[in-house]
């Protein structure tokens, strides 16, 4: 098995990458749930040697494609800066980039989704349908 973790400057990225796919609102955004942790986990845990270097290799395209377009990392951008990098990332002809992009999208939304915030607050967690009262008292 392999050994896959992300420098720090790669995890402070990916935070980033994660919050413009699923920025603070009135509801908390992605950095605030802590996704880039669940991305990287899922990556490390569920995904292949190839699909960890695409991961990896993707983070830092991110960044280039920043200083390339903006000439400044990709933290600094604003909102809309980082949206459309990460737009022409996903309709880049890269197959990698695209490969990154859907990967971290997809692995927000799954985190956004399965975060005990989102399951308390917005969309309450029942096991089963309905709900078993275990302890009624019984008339006769």
């Amino acid at each position: 098995m392999t050994s896959f973790s992300l420098t720090t400057s790669q995890e402070t990225l990916l935070a980033e990458i994660v919050e413009t796919i699923i920025p603070k609102t009135d509801t908390p955004g992605a950095k605030e749930l802590n996704l880039h942790q669940f991305t990287t986990t899922m990556v490390a845990d569920c995904y292949d040697k190839k699909a960890q270097d695409i991961f990896t290799k993707g983070i830092e395209a991110v960044n280039a494609a920043s200083q390339k377009t903006y000439s400044k990392a990709f933290a600094d951008c604003d909102s809309s800066q980082k949206l459309e990098l990460l737009k022409k990332m996903e309709a880049s002809e890269n197959a990698d980039e695209k490969a990154f992009i859907r990967l971290v999208k997809n692995l927000t939304i799954q985190g956004y989704l399965t975060s005990e915030y989102v399951m308390t607050n917005i969309r309450p967690f029942e096991f089963a349908p309905g709900h078993y009262y275990g302890c009624v008292p019984v008339k006769k």
